[in-house]
């Protein structure tokens, strides 16, 4: 008893100085009033004097009704409040025959601590049981078949990154379905052989044409597998030098291209349904002699070369460049290896293949130039160049002139529509993300906007900004997905733009007209750059996946020690809410992060029912920008500066290990940034914010109303201190990697950080299928039909910033045969 009578004491000390420093910032007065009383708790236990335990007992029942004034029933909201002071009353219990009192007041003691407990337990229990599921909306009937602008189509392929270049993550195929996905299993699993020992996070999502599974692996080992064995077929190393991997080794997807034979052949399979559309001609893995390089694999890599490889063979296409190989850092001027590097699949739109790259962030202000190039997809050769600053430049610069250095990058994946004859790229930021004093007036134009370039000349044809100067890095990482979108006048060809901070917009995919409202409002002016800062930044009247603004009752912990931390965190920083100016003085909170809203994986839509279906993070960032001086005698220098004395990994100013932006440099502006992705305790690891930290949503696409929304991701791989609690409690994880979603009405996701993969009843939103995988899911799922049979495959290869384990696995489940 007098052992835990010290634990009261101390703790209740703990509680006293830092409830009265929150008190003192404007905070809850709770923790100091709960210190105190455990500090009289304690000196009475010491004593041995049945006092103390009825002390703590009024403590506790005053502690149960402050945390459900404060969050209700909201059982993730109540952990940190009641669960920690619940065990310390069951040790009090336990502890009572150590009293000096008679047995009967022991007993009334105890019996009424024991009842308090399991009344709050079962009601918290009974709560979460009984939380009801969003209705489905009954608006949401049959919505007709969306046309595909795409020459190709899913069902028994899928032919493009996003299953065709509108990039809607869309099957036909209907074999799987709610009432028999239970029965899928593993029916090949093939390992790539490369896993890198650090930065793993390959994120690839495969191909399938003809009878041929095509992807790459983490560092751009292009394979070609069997779609009924998953047997290797060839396999081609571009021979990329670990030098160059920057933050990520990940290589997210290839591109196929076949010249003379129409690819239209299978259209009809996503507007019918039809499942088995004709193959090609002479299909490109099976039998049957076809020219060199008829058909043939398009791939990034990660040193900056386009690579054209035989779809047959593998071997690399003579007519494509050089030897098969094109360096798109031609122009760029000087390079240093890791700074330029492309992660995402190629996007071709009438034999033009389109590619941006990733500049790794937080580097240099003049960093190498973020130009968008386009090259024919026989021959390598370059069609047109786009760099912003300079529009009368069609091609490379001349002799001892580079592309202008330092503008806005495409590093995620473009969508096009072949008939328009356009290509969507979704921009990032100007090197140097959180300082804007020194850009260009074509820089402040375009960064963090969707640009729409007309394939033929590499010309914009419009551009629609989502963040005007941009200095949270919310640039912009999901494809745009080509939609119908009917209006009052009839249907118009739109597309979705998900975007970091969680709107979406609805755009005339022409004209770049929003064809719901966007809204100016009022946005915080101050921090290091207050004349910088816009007064008014968009928001989308279609639909948003960001929460309200945080308040000091969202923190959270595993206890009121390290709730009541985050809560002197909170008060300490600056918020204003969405785009608070960044800062130099304090930290300053962001929220959503840069890992929030919509990332690379994209959004998905089912034609059939009209509706979005949207994963997506809900995590803050709790960032401060740091002068260049003391930035400097922290040793953060950029990567490949002389006065790094060590590139190894972990380095500050090497290719970070941590996450991004936790010491990025940024030479070349007055500010280093420190950034504290997704807001953790030093202490514990776990996130300041209470769950869920990720979610996933269906919203109809014609009223931008929710169907259904849920937590995406259980506890069981989080826990304190980075130990897995293997809870099978939706907790809703981080997660990155997008959804498909089938006409069997299932959509199938990973994504998440507890390495299941599971498929979602899209009625209902409930899981009806998981299974564990051996890594991180962290890649989109495809689905494709063989030999009348469907197929669902998903790379595991884990990822470094999700800290999930690292993997080669690419697993493909179906039903079992008949």
């Amino acid at each position: 008893m007098r052992v835990l009578a010290a634990v009261f004491v101390i703790l209740g000390l703990v509680l006293t100085v830092g409830g009265a420093w929150l008190l003192a910032l404007g905070g809850s007065p709770y923790y100091l009033l709960a210190g105190l009383g455990l500090m009289a708790s304690g000196a009475m236990l010491w004593r041995l004097s049945l006092v103390g335990a009825w002390i703590y007992v009024v403590v506790f029942v005053l502690t149960v009704l402050w945390a459900l004034w404060e969050v209700g029933l909201n059982g993730w909201a109540l952990v940190p409040r009641v669960v920690a002071p619940a065990v310390l009353l069951m040790l009090v219990i336990a502890a009572l025959p150590a009293l000096d009192t008679r047995r009967g007041g022991r007993l009334a003691l105890g019996g009424a601590a024991v009842f308090i407990v399991g009344a709050l337990l079962s009601g918290v229990v009974i709560a979460q049981a009984n939380r009801p599921m969003p209705p489905n909306d009954p608006r949401t009937a049959a919505l007709a078949l969306m046309s595909d602008p795409s020459l190709r189509a899913t069902g028994a392929d899928w032919p493009a990154y996003g299953g065709t270049e509108s990039a809607r993550r869309y099957s036909p195929l209907a074999q799987i379905n709610r009432e028999n996905v239970g029965e899928l299993e593993r029916v090949w699993t093939f390992r790539t052989g490369d896993t890198p020992e650090e930065k793993w996070g390959a994120e690839t999502t495969p191909l399938k044409i003809g009878d041929t599974v095509y992807l790459c692996s983490a560092r751009n080992i292009l394979i070609a597998l069997d779609a009924r064995t998953g047997r290797q077929r060839w396999r081609y190393d571009p021979d990329v030098s670990d030098d160059w991997i920057p933050y990520t080794a990940a290589c997210r997807g290839v591109a196929y291209h076949e010249t003379g034979v129409p690819t239209s052949a299978s259209a009809p399979a996503e507007r019918t349904g039809d499942a088995t559309p004709a193959p090609p001609a002479a299909s490109p893995g099976g039998a049957g002699e076809t020219a060199p390089c008829r058909a043939r694999i398009i791939e990034g890599t990660l040193d900056g070369r386009l690579i054209a490889v035989d779809a047959r063979t593998g071997r690399p296409c003579s007519d494509f460049g050089t030897n098969g190989a094109v360096d798109i850092k031609m122009g760029m001027g000087d390079v240093i290896p890791g700074m330029v590097s492309i992660t995402s699949a190629p996007t071709i739109v009438r034999g033009v293949i389109v590619t941006g790259h990733q500049v790794l962030d937080g580097q240099y202000r003049s960093a190498p130039s973020g130009v968008i190039q386009g090259f024919d997809v026989v021959t390598g050769e370059l069609r047109w160049a786009w760099d912003m600053t300079r529009p009368d430049l069609t091609g490379r610069p001349a002799e001892g002139d580079t592309f202008t250095r330092g503008t806005p990058n495409m590093w995620t994946t473009a969508s096009g529509d072949e008939q328009l004859g356009l290509v969507y790229l979704p921009m990032g930021n100007s090197a140097a993300d959180y300082y804007s004093g020194d850009r260009s007036e074509a820089e402040n134009r375009y960064a963090t906007s969707l640009v729409a370039l007309d394939v033929t000349t590499g010309r914009p044809a419009w551009s629609f900004q989502t963040v005007r100067k941009d200095v949270w890095d919310y640039d912009l990482g999901s494809q745009a997905t080509l939609i119908d979108y009917p209006t009052a006048s009839g249907v118009v060809p739109a597309l979705v733009l998900p975007s970091k901070q969680g709107d979406l917009y609805i755009l005339d995919r022409r004209t770049g007209r929003p064809l719901v409202p966007v809204e100016d409002r009022a946005a915080a002016r101050g921090g290091v750059e207050p004349a910088e800062r816009a007064p008014t930044q968009p928001f989308s009247r279609f639909h948003t996946l960001a929460k309200r603004d945080l308040t000091e009752r969202d923190m959270w912990g595993m206890s009121p020690v390290d709730q009541m931390i985050c809560r002197i965190g909170f008060r300490q920083a600056a918020y204003e809410g969405i785009y608070t100016p960044p800062t130099t003085d304090r930290r300053w909170i962001q929220y959503p992060g840069y890992n929030g809203g919509s990332d690379w994986g994209g959004v998905a839509v089912d034609p059939r029912r009209g509706w979005v279906i949207a994963n997506y993070n809900d995590m803050p960032n709790y960032n401060r920008l740091v002068p260049r001086q003391v930035a400097n005698e922290k040793g953060w220098f950029p990567h490949g500066d002389p006065r790094l004395k060590e590139q190894t990994p972990g380095s500050r100013g090497g290719v970070p290990q941590g996450a991004e932006g936790a010491g990025d440099p940024q030479m070349g502006v007055p500010y280093a940034i420190d950034v504290n992705a997704g807001w953790r305790m030093g202490s514990t690891g776990m996130l300041c914010k209470q769950p869920p930290y990720g979610g996933i949503r269906a919203i109809d696409i014609r009223t931008g109303e929710t169907v259904w929304d849920r937590p995406l991701g259980t506890a069981r791989k989080n826990g304190p201190f980075g130990i897995p609690s293997m809870l099978p409690l939706d907790i809703g994880t981080p997660n990155n990697g997008g959804s498909v979603v089938t006409a069997g009405g299932l959509i199938f996701i990973a994504a998440a950080t507890d390495d299941l993969i599971r498929a979602i009843d899209i009625e209902t939103g409930e899981t009806v299928w998981s299974e564990v995988l051996p890594a991180g899911g962290q890649a989109g799922p495809m689905v494709y039909e063989q030999d009348g049979r469907q197929y669902l495959v998903l790379m595991a290869g884990g990822h470094h910033f999700m800290e999930t384990p690292a993997g080669d696995h690419v697993i493909a489940w179906a039903l079992p045969r008949r």
